[in-house]
């Protein structure tokens, strides 16, 4: 990719995430990496997948440079707390798990974003085996109304209980062993 068209899409991502910081970068490198690793492009359905161990800022770089999102059903997320993303190529069937090393302790945001932006993506981030089996295609379900407070619920998200169908904020978990 040549330089013109990454500072095209680091704009992009920042004007989508509405300003610039380490984390954003963290997110746009590792989208760098993967498209290079996996031989990947923009995501126009869900032949790109990216699971990622957190909800920080760099989602919204992975957003953008990939087309990964959570309405297409190909951006998910597996919360822990750690600046980790897993992708997938569907097509191709690799995958890659790209994990940030350690950094330099720095006296200032400002600091460590000049280093975040300094540095190649292979500098940045070790390269694992992916953890997480690639998900299944979004599936669309029937909704239902939820016998309690009548909202529409999509159904696989619905539990039975005492023969009512309810919504997950109607029904009532039942754990006797809970202390």
């Amino acid at each position: 990719m040549r330089a013109e068209e990454k500072q095209e899409l680091w704009d992009q991502c920042a004007k989508f995430h509405g300003h610039v910081c380490g984390g954003l970068t963290i997110g746009y490198k590792a989208a760098l990496y993967a498209m290079e690793l996996l031989e990947l492009g923009f995501s126009e359905d869900e032949e790109v997948v990216c699971i990622s161990e957190n909800d920080a800022c760099g989602v919204d770089a992975i957003q953008v440079v990939l087309g990964c999102s959570i309405g297409k059903g190909n951006l998910l997320f597996h919360m822990r707390g750690k600046q980790a993303f897993s992708f997938y190529n569907r097509k191709t069937g690799k995958s890659v798990r790209l994990v940030l090393r350690e950094r330099p302790d720095f006296a200032s945001k400002e600091e460590s974003f000049a280093y975040l932006q300094k540095r190649e993506p292979e500098e940045l981030f070790d390269v694992k085996e992916a953890v997480c089996h690639i998900p299944e295609r979004a599936r669309l379900f029937r909704s239902c109304p939820c016998d309690c407070c009548k909202e529409t619920t999509a159904e696989h998200m619905m539990r039975l209980q005492d023969g009512k169908k309810l919504c997950l904020d109607c029904w009532k978990e039942y754990d006797r062993f809970r202390v």
